[in-house]
């Protein structure tokens, strides 16, 4: 077991790879309880895949992925709030669909105009944890620490906004300001992951533990602090997996891939374990 958990981090890009899923799991959970709380699970799946023009093309053109993902992910922000704004009359679900179907055909173009079109997109796709490089994982620490400071600051107010929307209006809370806050920061959340994890999987990060760390408490502050510490613990269990049956057992496993698995059995137990504790 002690071979399991620390010899494959004597390695370099394996020491990389487990310190920015830690950093991407903690930031995740923290923001996915904040997500779970406003329901906006389908807005986050929708800058996930929004975000893939803009690293296509960035990637096209040989420049660094993330400011070509900030820029997608800001196009996508501004073009919900215009489309479901009051006068439009259009609903955030087919908002999201048209976003989600037009943004994510334009990135597939771009790839495919490149020669190794399937090698490119399944990087883009599914991302390259392995290959994080050390500027990479500071830019992370960097952007999440930003992430994280916001949403303390603002805690309360969030917590009321999506607890009861008309308090916090008739009080005097800028609740479109709020609003966008969250969506800001969970955009960047989106944006500083998808490197790493890729355009499909990023969701998971965010959602999956703040959905177990709900079934573990009922405390929104114990929710995030259930959240991130099952994300850290499995996402360590996740990577070591993935080392492990691919160096000692000649079964190749994708890293990030074998993490999101992690977080969803550990959803599954909580949810058993749960059913089971009140049963009994």
């Amino acid at each position: 077991m002690r071979a399991f958990i620390f010899d494959p981090y004597r390695l370099g890009f394996m020491s990389r790879a487990l310190v920015e899923v830690l950093l991407l799991g903690t930031l995740g959970a923290v923001v996915g309880v904040h997500v779970a709380l406003r329901r906006l699970a389908f807005v986050t799946e929708a800058v996930q895949h929004t975000v893939f023009p803009g690293i296509a093309i960035a990637y096209a053109l040989g420049w660094p992925l993330l400011p070509g993902a900030a820029a997608a992910a800001a196009l996508t922000v501004g073009l919900l709030a215009m489309l479901t704004n009051a006068r439009q009359k259009i609903d955030v679900d087919s908002a999201l669909a048209v976003i989600i179907a037009s943004f994510f055909a334009v990135g597939v173009v771009v790839v495919s105009r490149r020669t190794g079109y399937a090698a490119d997109l399944g990087t883009l796709l599914f991302g390259r944890i392995l290959d994080v490089s050390r500027a990479e994982v500071v830019e992370t620490a960097v952007i999440g620490g930003l992430c994280l400071v916001v949403l303390a600051l603002l805690h309360k107010e969030l917590v009321l906004l999506a607890l009861d929307r008309t308090q916090a209006a008739a009080i005097g809370l800028p609740v479109r300001l709020l609003d966008a806050v969250l969506y800001a920061v969970t955009a960047a959340t989106v944006v500083v992951a998808v490197r790493a994890i890729g355009t499909v999987l990023v969701v998971a990060f965010v959602v999956t533990p703040a959905a177990t760390g709900r079934l573990l408490t009922k405390s929104i502050p114990g929710a995030m602090a259930a959240a991130a510490g099952v994300a850290v613990l499995l996402g360590w269990i996740g990577l070591s997996a993935s080392y492990e049956a691919s160096l000692h057992h000649d079964v190749r496993l994708a890293a990030g891939a074998t993490v999101v698995i992690a977080y969803t059995l550990g959803f599954a137990a909580a949810g058993a374990a749960r059913l089971l504790f009140r049963r009994a």
